[in-house]
Protein backbone atom coordinates (compact mmCIF):
# COMPACT_ATOMS: atom_id res chain seq x y z
CA UNK A 1 0.00 0.00 0.00
CA UNK A 2 1.29 3.45 -0.77
CA UNK A 3 0.10 6.72 0.67
CA UNK A 4 0.75 9.86 -1.27
CA UNK A 5 1.49 12.80 0.99
CA UNK A 6 0.63 16.10 -1.02
CA UNK A 7 1.44 20.02 0.31
CA UNK A 8 2.96 18.25 3.53
CA UNK A 9 -0.39 17.24 5.00
CA UNK A 10 0.49 14.58 6.91
CA UNK A 11 -2.53 15.08 8.30
CA UNK A 12 -5.09 13.75 5.46
CA UNK A 13 -2.35 11.45 4.58
CA UNK A 14 -2.93 9.43 7.90
CA UNK A 15 -6.68 9.81 7.45
CA UNK A 16 -6.61 8.17 4.38
CA UNK A 17 -4.25 5.24 5.07
CA UNK A 18 -6.48 4.58 8.35
CA UNK A 19 -9.39 4.06 5.86
CA UNK A 20 -8.06 2.39 3.43
CA UNK A 21 -6.93 -0.11 6.33
CA UNK A 22 -10.05 0.19 8.07
CA UNK A 23 -11.49 -0.96 3.97
CA UNK A 24 -9.25 -4.07 4.53
CA UNK A 25 -10.55 -5.39 7.58
CA UNK A 26 -7.29 -4.73 9.63
CA UNK A 27 -8.31 -2.93 12.67
CA UNK A 28 -11.25 -5.75 13.15
CA UNK A 29 -8.51 -8.43 13.05
CA UNK A 30 -6.23 -6.53 15.42
CA UNK A 31 -9.13 -6.58 17.70
CA UNK A 32 -10.10 -10.12 17.12
CA UNK A 33 -6.75 -11.91 17.60
CA UNK A 34 -5.87 -9.43 20.73
CA UNK A 35 -6.65 -12.35 22.61
CA UNK A 36 -7.01 -16.43 22.40
CA UNK A 37 -10.50 -17.43 21.04
CA UNK A 38 -11.79 -20.93 21.37
CA UNK A 39 -12.87 -22.44 18.55
CA UNK A 40 -16.05 -23.08 19.45
CA UNK A 41 -16.32 -19.03 20.09
CA UNK A 42 -14.48 -17.99 16.93
CA UNK A 43 -17.13 -20.84 14.84
CA UNK A 44 -19.78 -19.17 16.85
CA UNK A 45 -18.65 -15.45 16.00
CA UNK A 46 -18.46 -16.19 12.25
CA UNK A 47 -22.19 -17.50 12.20
CA UNK A 48 -23.39 -14.26 13.83
CA UNK A 49 -21.56 -12.34 11.89
CA UNK A 50 -22.88 -13.87 8.66
CA UNK A 51 -26.13 -13.65 9.73
CA UNK A 52 -25.85 -9.99 9.68
CA UNK A 53 -24.92 -9.71 6.86
CA UNK A 54 -27.17 -11.66 5.41
CA UNK A 55 -29.83 -9.58 7.38
CA UNK A 56 -28.03 -6.25 5.91
CA UNK A 57 -28.12 -7.76 2.36
CA UNK A 58 -32.34 -8.76 2.41
CA UNK A 59 -32.71 -5.70 3.89
CA UNK A 60 -31.63 -4.06 0.90
CA UNK A 61 -33.45 -5.98 -1.37
CA UNK A 62 -36.69 -5.47 0.11
CA UNK A 63 -38.81 -2.94 -1.86
CA UNK A 64 -40.28 -0.49 0.66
Amino acid sequence: MEIKVFNNNVEKALKVAKKKLAGEGLFRELKRRRYYEKPSVRKKAKEREAQRRRQKWLAKRRPE
